[in-house]
């Protein structure tokens, strides 16, 4: 590959620059392992431009001055607080003084999503990690491109990689008279993790059990393996690119078999055996052919998208990646005779984070 862009899980000290004024005023919307970790970042020097207004998780908040300020905040809102009221938060931020208020979505809860647009045309910056919106129905889309439009800034690094720059080296190439032609990579870490550790000699319902061990897969590990997940990844990608895709465009193949997709997560898990058999076939069918197996996803230049198992030879770049590594190849206009390839940590709650806080500094 010619040109590649490899990210580092996180920036070094040296590279942030603190700003002591106080400009900024966010609403932490979701304190679980991502918000968590955002809260942690806020209370370090990069962040003391951001004055934290209001925090909540899916049933308590605060508003007031000493817990949030307290390094147990997350650990508070599990036990007491006021009952969880955007009303009363987005209040307390309008009341902050503050030149940039921003409301923070570090879940994945999709009628929070569905407010974004509302909330932009509001005047509210809005900073997420959230994929329901952008890579939910097109009318989603369209309505928080029209929100946008207003004047109001949508942070969305965290939705795609983990905040590696996607998003934000697609949208200056596009800047520049740039065209993405073709999109293949590997947009999940769990999917990644687990198809470079599976090499056939030992059963993939082992190796997903050892994934949710170490917490690269949901506690529902169908979340993963589904591919909804890296199909709205994928659809955030190809409409920041100018594609107007829809939902239902996008071909996605699961790796849940059809009988285990509407029982409970417990009886999954007792039954995930029923993984192997089909997996095992596909892997010695593509072991004798010399390659490998990969779930990719894949745009081509006519918008026609899909998510699924690939079989790539021992070469592709996407049978070289290490751990829970995404990958993400643009071919462009420009970019032709080779890709642009970006590629690093897609997951964790650190680097997540991070992107939040880099988006939230951004309005500076």
């Amino acid at each position: 590959m010619s040109s590649v862009v490899v990210a580092p899980a996180a920036a070094s000290k040296s590279a942030v620059t603190a700003v002591t004024a106080t400009t900024t005023g966010i609403v932490l919307l979701g304190t679980g392992v991502v918000g968590g970790a955002l809260l942690k970042l806020l209370n370090t020097p990069a962040a003391a431009s951001i004055r934290l207004v209001g925090a909540a998780n899916s049933r308590r908040q605060h508003t007031d001055a000493a817990s949030l300020a307290s390094r147990t905040l997350r650990e508070q809102l599990n036990n007491d607080g006021d009952i969880r009221n955007d009303a009363v938060l987005l209040a307390a931020l309008d009341a902050s003084g503050v030149l940039h208020k921003v409301i923070v979505d570090a879940t994945a809860n999709t009628v929070l999503a569905s407010r974004h647009a509302e909330w932009l045309a509001r005047g509210y910056h809005v900073v997420t990690a959230n994929k329901a919106l952008a890579g939910g129905d097109l009318s989603g889309w369209r309505a928080l491109q029209a929100a946008t439009a207003q004047g109001a800034r949508y942070g969305d690094s965290a939705t795609v990689g983990a905040g590696l720059p996607v998003l934000s080296t697609l949208r200056r190439l596009r800047q520049c008279g740039d065209s993405l032609l073709t999109l293949e990579g590997v947009f999940s870490g769990s999917l990644s993790w687990l198809f470079n550790q599976y090499d056939g000699n030992q059963p993939f319902s082992t190796l997903l059990l050892e994934a949710r061990r170490l917490g690269y897969t949901e506690p529902d590990p169908r979340s993963d393996l589904s591919g909804d997940d890296v199909a709205r990844k994928l659809l955030i990608i190809a409409r920041n690119a100018g594609f107007a895709l829809g939902v239902d465009e996008v071909q996605v193949e699961s790796l849940v078999p059809e009988p285990l997709r509407a029982i409970t997560a417990e009886q999954f898990l007792a039954r995930r055996t029923e993984l192997d058999e089909p997996l095992a076939a596909r892997h010695a069918e593509a072991k004798s052919r010399g390659n490998v197996l990969r779930f990719l996803a894949r745009l081509n230049q006519r918008g026609k998208a899909r998510v699924g198992i690939a079989e790539v030879p021992v070469t592709h770049p996407a049978a070289r990646l290490y751990g829970t590594d995404n990958q993400f190849a643009l071919t462009t206009t420009r970019y032709n005779t080779q890709p642009l390839v970006i590629q690093g940590p897609g997951a964790g709650p650190e680097v997540t984070a991070q992107a939040l806080l880099g988006d939230v500094l951004a309005l500076h």
